[in-house]
């Protein structure tokens, strides 16, 4: 069975890059990096995808919750005209119709609740995701760079020490510059594992955002 878009987005994020220079090394070339890129570039377009999908279905979701709305109100309306007109029988079928329609609404509350989140979590994975994509890419500039430079008579295969202290320095610089672009600042590698909990904490915030605008849009509506 084909991997979902998140377990590929998971595997890319948690590959390391330092891996795919030494494969690069190995193979002496820089087609390793190049698929990889390939890669990040493809589960980017699912992302998209999926998050335009996701959203859609929220903004059908309120499209319906509002004509429901508007239903509701309409037969407050009927009602009052059904007991002006002694019809208390006409009265009681248009507030049990209100009542379904009250369900069905509350219904489409919580698919907007879940719509939201979700699409959350699919922009924190896409933000990281191009992160790494800058990362790697980063990566490959330096490589092809040192490679360049050996071609001309600079560090070659001949100085096995300072090719892999090279190899790390390519590394760790990629992943700064990457980081940097994502975040404005700079991070150690050591630091790298933090990047996932800062993007928690810029979740919860957003989350947060969302439910003090909603509590207070629910308040207007309730006034």
């Amino acid at each position: 069975m084909a991997e979902t878009i998140f377990v590929r987005v998971s595997r890319l994020l948690s590959a390391s890059v330092e891996d795919a220079v030494d494969r690069m090394e190995q193979a002496g070339g820089d087609a390793v990096m190049r698929e990889a890129i390939r890669e990040a570039d493809r589960a980017v377009d699912e992302v998209k995808a999926q998050l335009e999908a996701t959203m859609a279905r929220r903004l059908q979701a309120a499209r319906q919750q509002k004509m429901l709305n508007q239903r509701i109100e309409e037969l407050t309306g009927k009602a009052k005209f059904a007991l002006a007109e002694g019809r208390e029988d006409l009265a009681e079928a248009a507030l049990s119709r209100q009542v379904e329609f009250e369900a069905q609404a509350n219904k489409l509350d919580a698919v907007q609740t879940q719509a939201r989140e979700e699409e959350q979590r699919i922009e924190d994975g896409l933000a990281a995701l191009n992160a790494r994509k800058r990362q790697m890419e980063d990566a490959l500039s330096a490589y092809v760079a040192s490679r360049r430079e050996a071609s001309l008579g600079g560090d070659g295969p001949t100085r096995p020490n300072r090719s892999a202290e090279k190899k790390v320095d390519v590394a760790e610089q990629a992943f700064n510059r990457a980081m940097a672009g994502a975040g404005g600042v700079g991070f150690t590698h050591s630091d790298a594992t933090t990047i996932n909990r800062v993007a928690e904490i810029d979740g919860l915030q957003k989350s947060a955002t969302v439910a003090e605008r909603l509590a207070a849009l629910k308040a207007q509506r309730a006034a």
